[in-house]
């Protein structure tokens, strides 16, 4: 027994020092100085990030104090003058809809109760009256039609681009023909009553502004997938949190001006419609290529709810979308950040070669960076990441443990089946 015990312990003595080597060796050390490198860079990042927010929140806090309760809406009260709201510009906001999901109508009803003070008008847009989305947004706007300017929008199937920007085009063709300016906002976003007034006073105050975005706040569920998104998304926060000009672009909130799409500037319409697949990505290129603005306001975050059921392979099938577009926390996220790093470069390898993606049950194939065909498969469930059901009855499992999660996801791994968004 000692034998055995001596043996056990003289190859794990060998396994300790060779690993030792291994992680002194001069790749492993040159890795090891990138990483912190990458690390210091996100930490100062997220840092003048923090810097920013905090600046405005003062600010707000201050004037407050001074007497101005309308602070969080308009920093000069003097703005909330009859004279002042009655010159506001026309604003259509217009949202794409798929399916519909535990947080959606939280989300909407935040949206469509803004305390913009202009003309406004609300353009739910979906494929078809089949998506459980058309029925439950009718029903959300007939609860407030007294109060609201809004109307559903039946755009058809998409031929030439993603279904979400076929629902955009859609959504302008049909906006009020004296708005200035058109917002797009993601379904699953939930907005501050304030946001719209903000955004409109910087395009207003500086016409340069090609377009106006926000970013988002993710709010994990506590399932592993929301975690990875989260971790996902931490990074991409920095470039829109510091406010200000920028070079990022999230689809998921853009104001631009109205009259850019009525006339087709800089082929707006035509490049997204024309095999155009993501929205933000297709319109930062325009806007780098013609040195366009694109701005970022500090106060523009929106809190984003992420599915309490997003399983591990729904995440994995969206990290695969975002390599196609691109050709308290700490234990979740650092595992969160092991299975990106892992995934990221086999996705990369994947889409590379593949150069198709399954989006809530539709099938793009990509040629030369644009669509070049379209599938519709009609056997996915959920939406992209909303945990959405778009066929059927909701239903959402309970909270299960860490281990049970992984046992799950693990018996779905073994499983032949597509990875559907």
């Amino acid at each position: 027994m000692e034998a055995a015990m001596a043996v056990v312990e003289a190859a794990a003595d060998r396994a300790l020092a060779a690993l030792s080597r291994a992680f002194c060796s001069a790749i492993a050390i040159f890795i090891q100085i990138q990483g912190c490198l990458i690390c210091l860079t996100l930490a100062f990042g997220w840092a003048g990030a923090y810097l920013v927010r905090k600046k405005v929140i003062r600010d707000m806090r201050r004037k407050i104090a001074e007497g101005n309760s309308f602070a969080f809406l308009y920093d000069d009260v003097d703005e909330l003058e009859h004279s002042v709201q009655k010159n506001l510009p026309r604003v259509s906001v217009v949202m794409p809809l798929k399916g519909f999901g535990e947080h959606n109508l939280q989300n909407w009803k935040t949206q469509i109760t803004s305390l913009y003070g202009g003309p406004l008008e609300f353009l739910f847009v979906v494929e078809s009256k089949d998506d459980p989305a058309y029925h439950a947004v009718s029903r959300l706007i007939a609860e407030y039609k007294d109060n609201l300017e809004a109307k559903v929008v039946v755009a058809g199937f998409s031929t030439s681009c993603s279904q979400k920007i076929h629902n955009q085009l859609i959504g302008v063709e049909k906006m009020h023909k004296d708005s200035k300016y058109v917002l797009f906002l993601d379904d699953d976003v939930r907005l501050h009553p304030g946001t719209i007034g903000a955004l409109t006073k910087e395009m207003e105050k500086n016409p340069e502004i090609f377009i106006q975005t926000g970013y988002p706040l993710d709010l994990p569920s506590g399932s592993l997938g929301s975690y990875c998104i989260y971790e996902y998304h931490m990074p991409c926060s920095i470039g829109f949190a510091t406010g200000g000009k920028t070079f990022f672009l999230w689809g998921g909130c853009m104001m631009m001006h109205a009259d850019d799409f009525r006339q087709d500037r800089y082929g707006v319409v035509s490049r997204l419609r024309d095999g155009g697949y993501s929205d933000d990505m297709t319109l930062a290129a325009i806007a780098g290529e013609h040195k366009r603005l694109i701005w970022s306001p500090p106060v523009a975050v929106f809190p984003h709810p992420l599915a309490s059921d997003l399983s591990f392979s729904r995440y994995w099938n969206y990290l695969r979308k975002q390599t196609f577009v691109l050709e308290s926390y700490v234990s979740k996220v650092f595992i969160a950040v092991l299975v990106d790093n892992f995934l990221y470069p086999i996705s990369a390898f994947r889409s590379h070669f593949a150069q198709s993606i399954n989006w809530s049950g539709i099938r793009y194939y990509l040629r030369n960076g644009k669509i070049s065909k379209i599938e519709r498969e009609n056997k996915s469930k959920y939406t992209d990441l909303g945990g959405k059901h778009l066929y059927g009855k909701r239903t959402y499992p309970p909270n299960k443990s860490l281990l049970g999660y992984l046992t799950r996801t693990l018996a779905q791994w073994h499983q032949p089946k597509k990875y559907d968004v």
